[in-house]
């Protein structure tokens, strides 16, 4: 009866998020560079959508995936920010209980499939440079839609469960949240009851979708990095790390982030860290994805000039 006082409660009340109101003098400022970098973020990853599946030259295994990661960032972005943008302008900073929900599944999911399609990345990297002759028959087209498959389906099936269970906590009338968006780990330091089960199965959620996609990661660039070693030419070896060092760099920046975030104890992160490394996630790595891989790939760029012309 408890928990089912707190969901409607919170049904009537929804919740306040106060995101950055500590620092009034800084939320007019985040307004204009969240919007600009929001902005770009959707500029950027249509266009990879749209030249991935316009160019016949990029219709390849690794565009099929970077198209994915693309409309995931997409999705999480503007899951995010519209809300964000919204409470900078308003001092009522209020979200809806079913906001609030929405808002949390749907980051979640999004974010968990991220992990591990950046993994499943890795695999079209390794076969690339290490069994080239193989590529075309290793990584078909087929195989690209389990793996994408896949890591669709376990980022949803990890939050149905987590997202779920915290949701269950009881708030007693807690409807402040110290965060600028609804998210497990800030949800959880809301309850007033034992949260022991729930971290513990936050920190194990957190091995299996960062720490274990990691470790297959830095496995296959091990295999490429002796792969690359070996080959004799300078110009053999530029190519090669030319095609992985894009999703290098997208990998350091994501997880790098991600891990800061959740594996660290809830109770030991203060909460002004909290909000500027999950703003970092949510809002800049989105926007530099598209950035990392197009700036650096002569082939997208000619691809693109390609599409252009042709609408023109």
């Amino acid at each position: 009866m408890g928990i089912v006082k707190s969901v409607h409660e919170r049904n009537l009340t929804g919740f306040i998020l106060l995101g950055f109101s500590d620092h009034p003098h800084l939320q007019k400022i985040l307004f204009g560079l969240i919007l600009i970098l929001y902005l770009l973020t959707i500029f950027g990853n249509t266009a990879i959508i749209l030249v991935s599946r316009l160019e016949p030259k990029l219709q390849t295994p690794m565009y099929f995936f970077l198209s994915h990661l693309s409309f995931l960032d997409l999705c999480f972005t503007s899951s995010v920010i519209p809300q964000l943008l919204v409470n900078l302008c308003y001092p009522m900073k209020i979200i809806t209980y079913g906001g609030c929900v929405v808002q949390l599944y749907v980051s979640h999911a999004l974010g968990s499939t991220e992990c591990v399609l950046l993994a499943v990345m890795s695999y079209d990297r390794y076969v690339a440079v290490c069994r080239p002759l193989h590529y075309t028959v290793l990584v078909h087209p087929r195989l690209c839609m389990t793996l994408a498959a896949v890591a669709w389906l376990s980022g949803v099936a990890t939050t149905l469960i987590q997202c779920t269970l915290t949701l269950q906590l009881p708030l007693c009338g807690h409807h402040q949240v110290d965060h600028f968006i609804c998210e497990v780990p800030v949800l959880i330091k809301l309850a007033c009851v034992d949260t022991t089960f729930n971290e513990a199965e936050l920190f194990v959620a957190s091995i299996l979708f960062l720490i274990v996609p990691v470790s297959f990661i830095l496995v296959s660039y091990g295999y490429i990095a002796q792969a690359v070693l070996r080959i004799k030419s300078t110009a053999g070896r530029q190519k090669a790390f030319g095609t992985c060092s894009s999703h290098i760099m997208v990998v350091i920046v994501f997880y790098g982030t991600i891990i800061f975030m959740y594996l660290q104890p809830a109770k030991s992160r203060s909460k002004d860290q909290g909000k500027f490394v999950s703003l970092f996630y949510t809002v800049v790595t989105p926007m530099l994805n598209p950035l990392i891989y197009t700036l650096r790939n002569k082939e997208f760029k000619g691809a693109l000039k390609n599409v252009l012309r042709k609408i023109v």
